[in-house]
């Protein structure tokens, strides 16, 4: 994989945000993903939702695993720390990460293979212990760099750009996330970035396991009429279940309004996310109802389907120390041999 560095000039005149940056200073190399894939469009969001969030890019640890996804990590946020997993292990590496360091942001960029088939038990585990990570499915149904099979997100019935028709029922990443424990559900789509970037930001202040599955369509082996992740199925079978803002904490205005289908959620952080329930009825606070409604839909369904702001998040479960494992003096994670014979004394 060749990387191809981006001019640093920039216009002197481009906005900055609370911490004096620009939008270039979120960006990365290059993209060598084909034109017009749905990835880079998810980076673009990325690099927008990080400027408008003010959060420095030093104090993020980015992570992926292997396939076309798994290489956007090079295409944003340059000066963040960044690793590279083996196929499908990406988030039990991210996993101890989060042990090690719990006070930095952790965004994972996996794809519909890597999480869905050798890493769908990664994933699970991860989502029931509630890992306090931002972890984002770029979910375009195939496996794109060994030309086009179908990935475990593939409908049954679909077909391939020669003709092939998927025998197998799909694996749903938004019913996954509900079963197994997630506490912060999405959808969007990469065409969307006036809907991903909200949804984006929230998941990164969100405490606990934010999980964004985004339809991101591959213009070379999935883009066709009989495909069920393209951009033409997507536009026409959108639904947008809940529209959500972000707001940053700013001092409180108040104001009396009239009850709706409206939910303003306080993050952990004091930001407000506000979701309006475009569905009637709908409730982003209800596990049950989410999985219902979305048993009950034909469509591709998006925005914030389920959020839990209440569940302790890994590390307070784990009870970890305020001081990050990395940054715990040596003395006191190696007390000695003694204190070792110490502690086997009180067990016999």
């Amino acid at each position: 994989m060749y990387s191809i560095k981006k001019p640093s000039v920039s216009h002197p005149q481009l906005p900055r945000n609370a911490l004096g940056l620009t939008l270039r200073d979120y960006e990365g190399v290059a993209s060598t993903l084909c034109a017009g894939c749905g990835h880079d469009s998810i980076t673009a969001a990325i690099v927008q939702a990080m400027f408008e969030a003010d959060i420095d890019a030093k104090t993020v640890m980015k992570l992926s695993g292997i396939g076309c996804s798994s290489k956007s990590t090079a295409y944003f946020l340059r000066e963040a720390h960044g690793i590279n997993a083996v196929h499908g292990r990406m988030a039990a590496i991210a996993s101890g990460a989060n042990v090690a360091r719990h006070d930095m942001h952790c965004l994972g960029i996996s794809g519909d293979g890597d999480s869905l088939s050798i890493g769908l038990g990664q994933l699970c585990h991860a989502m029931r212990r509630n890992i306090n990570m931002l972890y984002l499915i770029e979910n375009n149904g195939v496996y794109g760099l060994t030309k086009g099979q179908f990935s475990a997100s593939a409908d049954r019935q679909s077909k391939s750009r020669y003709g092939e028709v998927n025998p197998f029922t799909a694996i749903d990443v938004v019913d996954l996330a509900l079963s197994m424990g997630a506490t912060f559900i999405a959808r969007g789509f990469s065409g969307n970035k006036q809907q991903l970037v909200p949804l984006l930001k929230a998941g990164l202040k969100h405490r606990g396991f934010s999980i964004i599955d985004i339809i991101s369509p591959c213009v070379t082996f999935n883009d066709h009429r009989d495909s069920t992740k393209g951009y033409m199925y997507t536009r026409q079978n959108y639904l947008e279940v809940t529209e959500a803002s972000f707001v940053p904490p700013r001092q409180e205005i108040t104001a009396d309004v009239a009850s709706g289908d409206d939910l303003e959620v306080q993050m952990h952080d004091g930001s407000i996310l506000k979701i309006h329930c475009l569905a009637t009825g709908y409730r982003a606070d209800d596990r049950e109802l989410a999985r219902a409604y979305l048993n009950r839909q034909q469509a591709v369904v998006t925005g914030v389907i389920y959020l839990n702001n209440k569940q302790h998040d890994f590390a307070s479960l784990s009870e970890l120390p305020d001081m990050p494992l990395a940054d715990v003096p040596f003395t006191e994670l190696c007390p000695g041999s003694q204190a070792l014979i110490d502690l086997q004394k009180e067990y016999r």
